[in-house]
């Protein structure tokens, strides 16, 4: 069977039919779980278990028939295979995560009822036949940035969106908890980032150029509990949570919340409230040792929070992200505060200074094991060897890192940014940048021809970002994520050909029973011939741009 064909996605490496019965998932099937593989047999009973009324009793490792979990140390790391025939159904992964993905795998093959969380009617057998498939991914990162921030998504949402991505075999979550218009997350040394910073008194509605307010106060917070919470539920799926806090811009929640972070020489912060408007504002970080001290406290207890997991993620525990990015200069260059220290510093200009505090941070994360990464504009000054880069502005970051022998993340915005719209025309709602279709996010390829075999090494993988400016609940959140991210997930799971060789029709007809798995699990996607009649928001402005992104 072609791979692309398979119905399955992402594609696996390989997928056919074999000799030999089909395999009754029913009242009756067991479930063995070796070593190992306990996470995912706790998955397996809760999910696919709940969602067909299968008690999947528990078996001795081994037992014949039924389905069977174990670890095979000779497949590769996140690698699995299913065979599935008369005998039962076993899943041998070369780790714990791999046996993970072929549950996922085997919940595709169940039909889009297995993604249901309970029966739709009396519970009946069902026959799978008899199958193999083969798989790997091609990536070791596979992400998701979710900005909750601008629009805060409560706890259940954020849990909701981990299954989303696990169902995706996606592995990385990267959690985008501050910026100018909220801080969103409990530190309890610093109250004040989340009585004050964690909520605004209005919000723009729709782009910044639109007349349009919201008046209700809009916030919230995820307290210490909750994120140890959605730690733990992520690593069950295997995922690694990334969390990103960003400096020295994108700061005025937590100026407003604590007025001496600011430029206080130029600035009158303590008149500062957490922004209600878009964009990016000029109110930034000081430079000053209070400054450096107060987020090393902040820092201490989210390293505490977001611990390092190198057992369960070798390739890219610890990493810890700082953001780094559209740092306006404006009011250290009218700061006496700012000057001197640069003077004292002996920096050259206001970009040198923005280095100097990356690289303190660079340092700090380093001695405490950790691993520092942000997006591309840190690379401006120099970085220490283990730190890492987002590349968002395009390609030429991630080269720039790549050859300067820096681990990179791909992510440009011509790409993969999942807030600029899916179509052309007045339907799309809140329209942002340049159209990008599901084709378009099918046909991005992470690796930049330009890099030698050696520098395409440092490519870790490729992640998904999406702003949440104007998606403002779960619904507008799915409508731009879906049904891109299943496209995005095949970019980064499936050794694709290149990108103008690609089967995108094949693609589409997976996607047919792709949508049915969806519908199953309450995912408001945008359908393929345009939005809903609700999906649509009328009279609320965007920012289109017309023509064709750049290829940089």
């Amino acid at each position: 069977m072609d791979m692309t064909d398979s119905g399955l996605i992402p594609a696996p490496l390989r997928d056919g039919s074999t000799a030999g019965g089909a395999f009754t998932l029913g009242p009756d099937t067991t479930l063995s779980a070796a070593p190992g593989t306990e996470s995912t047999e706790r998955w397996l009973r809760s999910t696919l278990g709940a969602a067909l009324g299968l008690p999947l009793r528990p078996a001795p490792p081994g037992t014949p028939g039924g389905v069977r979990l174990l670890v095979d140390d000779t497949l590769a790391a996140e690698a699995y295979r299913l065979d599935v025939g008369d005998g039962g159904a076993e899943i041998r992964g070369g780790d714990p995560a791999g046996v993970f993905w072929g549950a996922q795998t085997l919940r595709q093959l169940a039909g889009p009822d297995a993604f249901r969380r309970a029966p739709l009617g009396p519970v009946t057998p069902r026959d799978l036949p008899a199958r193999s498939v083969e798989d790997a991914p091609r990536f070791r990162w596979r992400g998701l940035m979710l900005d909750v921030a601008r629009h805060f998504l409560p706890k259940e949402g954020v849990l909701r969106y981990l299954d989303l991505l696990a169902a995706h075999k996606l592995n990385v979550f990267h959690f985008h908890l501050s910026d100018d218009q909220g801080w969103r997350v409990q530190i309890k040394r610093y109250p004040k980032l989340t009585e004050v910073g964690s909520w605004r008194a209005r919000t723009k509605f729709g782009h910044r150029a639109s007349p349009l307010w919201d008046d209700r106060p809009h916030g919230g917070f995820y307290t210490q509990d909750d994120i140890r919470e959605i730690v733990s539920y992520a690593a069950d799926r295997h995922i690694a949570v990334v969390p990103e806090i960003d400096i020295p811009g994108h700061s005025q929640a937590a100026i407003a919340a604590y007025p001496h972070l600011g430029n206080t020489d130029v600035v009158d912060t303590d008149a500062l409230n957490v922004w209600d408007d878009w964009g990016v504002s000029r109110n930034v970080l000081a430079p000053t040792d209070a400054t450096l001290r107060f987020y090393e406290g902040v820092f201490e207890e989210l390293l505490d929070l977001f611990p390092a997991d190198p057992a369960r993620f070798p390739e890219f525990s610890g990493f810890f992200h700082i953001g780094g990015d559209e740092c306006p200069k404006d009011q250290w260059r009218e700061s006496a505060t700012a000057q001197a220290r640069m003077k004292e510093l002996g920096l050259a200009d206001e970009n040198a200074l923005q280095s100097w505090i990356i690289r303190h941070f660079d340092d700090w994360l380093s001695a405490r094991g950790r691993r520092l990464i942000g997006w591309d504009e840190i690379l401006e000054g120099g970085l220490a060897p283990g730190a890492a880069v987002s590349s968002w502005r395009g390609y030429e970051g991630g080269v720039t890192a790549a050859r300067a022998g820096h681990d990179v993340v791909m992510c440009p915005e011509q790409h993969v940014y999942l807030d600029y719209r899916q179509g052309p025309g007045e339907d799309e709602p809140v329209p942002i940048a340049y159209v990008r279709t599901l084709e378009d996010v099918y046909r991005f390829e992470p690796v930049p021809a330009q890099l030698t075999e050696a520098e395409a090494r440092h490519v870790l993988g490729a992640q998904a970002n999406l702003w949440s400016e104007v998606t403002e609940d779960h619904a507008r959140l799915d409508y731009q994520a879906f049904p891109r991210l299943a496209a995005f997930a095949e970019v980064a799971w499936s050794r694709l050909p290149a990108p103008a060789e690609r089967d995108f029709a094949g693609f589409e007809r997976r996607m047919t029973g792709h949508y049915a798995r969806l519908d199953a699990l309450g995912v408001g996607y945008r359908p393929p011939a345009g939005p809903l009649p609700w999906q649509r928001r009328p009279g609320v402005l965007g920012r289109p741009i017309e023509g064709t992104p750049p290829a940089w």
